[in-house]
């Protein structure tokens, strides 16, 4: 048998879907509205409830607009909870133009210090071939913000506002790519003749095209600014002029030193209580290196919602698209009924959706709420970085079936564990391959 169809089988296929009443209900339908539509749930929908026993948001959301910064905002909106809460603003937003300028400028030096390290490896080996795929994307990880922050500071968004290419990075990350690629294989043929200081002559070239495109495309980062403001009761302040990183010093609250990634990854290849990461996951060439502990979704809930409860968001990567709805708020694991729509199995349990590519880490955002009964969580309220036209007013409800299938990871306080993990996060990392989905955020 040499596996082509033959006319019988493509007549099998036909008798079969004109055989069953129901499947052509289900195409007379879905070839006039969205499958969604007509998928939708509708005991999910009627129980859905926004109200939560914690809620910690009273501020408007933010806008990465077209752009893959959702890790960035989703960290700065962190961050912007205790700046207004030390200045009184009612609203507040560091810039994530400033961020995403540096996230730029260092993730260009980390991957041509990583095209200097695989110089000598064809350009087709598959990490080599991978670097050079995946190279200036938008997206990151916790440590890679922590990383910007500690280097580069931050300032309020006023100081270095959204420009175009900043809400809509599509343009501006094709020429980078295109003078990265240029780069990196002048870089290699440098290093292909055995001329390492050329190599390195290339590299800085490079680095000088890639400043010049980004302030371009996002203006000159501020060296220092003039901070003043007048916050919710009208009092004006005023704290002289200040460099970013001594304004990060002085207004971030948190420690990001402190915090680790927790993520949930049932693979057999990533026992639970091991820290592991992925290789050539990063953007600053001596940061701290992008590190997971493996752990159980409960422990990852119960650190969460005890975070909530005392008063601070929380930080987690998630797969964004599935099982959601804009219209209604909501993500919940059974909000659309698609077997009943196709006659089929929807059955990959999630370590064999992350084993055959079904899911990944594909959005950052901020839990701000939770609601716990009898102290078990059973909704989450989730502050997003899409606006404020989605959702409800860029708030979502996110049941607890959910966060079980769909949420990978949180940032958390390292003293937030058992002592027996916090000891696990000194061993040596297992390292998992460039390509693999535990990377897939940064992608």
């Amino acid at each position: 048998m040499d596996g082509t169809l033959t006319a019988t089988d493509l007549e099998l296929l036909r008798k079969d879907f004109a055989a069953n009443p129901v499947y052509r209900l289900a195409q007379n339908a879905v070839t006039r509205v969205s499958v969604d539509d007509v998928a939708i749930n509708r005991e999910v929908v009627n129980s859905i409830d926004h109200s939560l026993s914690t809620q910690l948001d009273d501020w408007k959301v933010t806008n990465q607009e077209r752009s893959g910064r959702c890790w960035l905002f989703a960290g700065l909106n962190l961050l912007r909870v205790g700046v207004m809460r030390k200045t009184g603003l009612k609203e507040f937003e560091f810039s994530q133009s400033h961020a995403m300028f540096w996230d730029k400028v260092e993730r260009a030096n980390y991957f041509l210090e990583a095209i200097i390290e695989t110089a000598g490896r064809d350009v087709d080996d598959r990490t080599v071939a991978f670097l050079l795929e995946s190279v200036a994307g938008d997206g990151g990880q916790w440590n890679m913000f922590a990383a910007i922050v500690a280097k580069h500071g931050l300032v309020p968004k006023g100081y270095m506002p959204e420009t175009q290419s900043s809400g809509n990075t599509a343009r501006m990350n094709s020429v980078l790519r295109y003078q990265l690629r240029q780069g990196a294989k002048a870089v290699r043929d440098a290093a292909a003749a055995g001329h390492a200081e050329a190599a390195r002559a290339e590299k800085a070239e490079i680095l000088r095209t890639v400043y010049r495109v980004l302030c371009i495309h996002l203006g000159n980062p501020p060296e220092r600014f003039d901070w003043q403001w007048t916050d919710k009761d009208k009092q004006f302040h005023r704290d002289g002029v200040l460099t970013p990183q001594e304004f990060a010093a002085k207004y971030v609250e948190l420690p990001l030193d402190d915090y680790v990634c927790l993520v949930h990854d049932p693979r057999p290849s990533s026992p639970i209580g091991r820290t592991f990461t992925v290789e050539y996951l990063g953007n600053t060439v001596g940061g701290r290196p992008v590190t997971y502990l493996n752990v159980e979704v409960p422990l990852i809930k119960d650190i969460a919602a005890r975070t909530l409860q005392g008063g601070e968001p929380v930080w987690f990567g998630c797969d964004v698209s599935k099982m959601m709805s804009n219209d209604y708020a909501v993500w919940d694991a059974n909000l659309y009924d698609l077997p009943s729509v196709y006659d089929t199995a929807f059955s990959l349990d999630k370590a064999d959706r992350l084993a055959y590519h079904e899911t990944q880490m594909t959005h950052a955002m901020l839990f701000t709420g939770v609601d716990v009964l009898d102290g078990v969580a059973r909704r989450w309220r989730v502050e997003n970085s899409w606006g404020a036209d989605r959702g409800k007013d860029g708030f979502y409800t996110m049941n607890d079936s959910w966060f079980d299938e769909y949420v990978f990871e949180i940032a958390a306080r390292r003293e937030s564990l058992p002592g027996e993990l916090q000891q696990a996060l000194d061993a040596e990392p297992i390292v998992l391959p460039a390509w693999d989905p535990m990377g897939a955020l940064a992608r």
